[in-house]
């Protein structure tokens, strides 16, 4: 299972982190993605990342958000800094056993934690 938490809103240029924490699943080998979709669209990749590999980001976030995880606690974050307003949406965190060169692709993720709303207000 998938627990997300963190979304809120803020004002254009600001900053928030995304958590996901991550139970019943190998922390230490799984993919961790995360993903974020607004009403009518397809989810965009946003970043992923597994052990032993860096981070890999989609292009519209690159250089302002940064993933990392925490083995201990079994946590991913997102740390999400200089918000557009392009940037609100659901944020979804998302869980598959291996690393895939398919990583940007949501198909391929099997667990799913529940969205947290990302507001960025102009």
């Amino acid at each position: 299972q998938l627990q997300a938490s963190g979304g809120g809103w803020v004002q254009t240029g600001g900053s928030l982190r995304l958590s996901c924490t991550a139970s019943g699943l190998d922390f230490s080998t799984s993919a961790i993605a995360w993903f974020r979709q607004t009403p009518g669209k397809d989810r965009e990749f946003v970043a992923a990342g597994v052990s032993g590999r860096s981070p890999r980001y989609g292009d519209a976030v690159k250089g302002r958000f940064i993933f990392s995880r925490d083995r201990a606690k079994s946590t991913v974050y997102l740390q999400m800094n200089s918000l557009k307003p392009e940037d609100t949406a659901n944020y979804y965190c998302a869980a598959r056993i291996r690393w895939t060169v398919q990583y940007d692709r949501d198909v391929w993720y099997d667990d799913w934690g529940q969205g947290t709303l990302v507001t960025v207000s102009s």
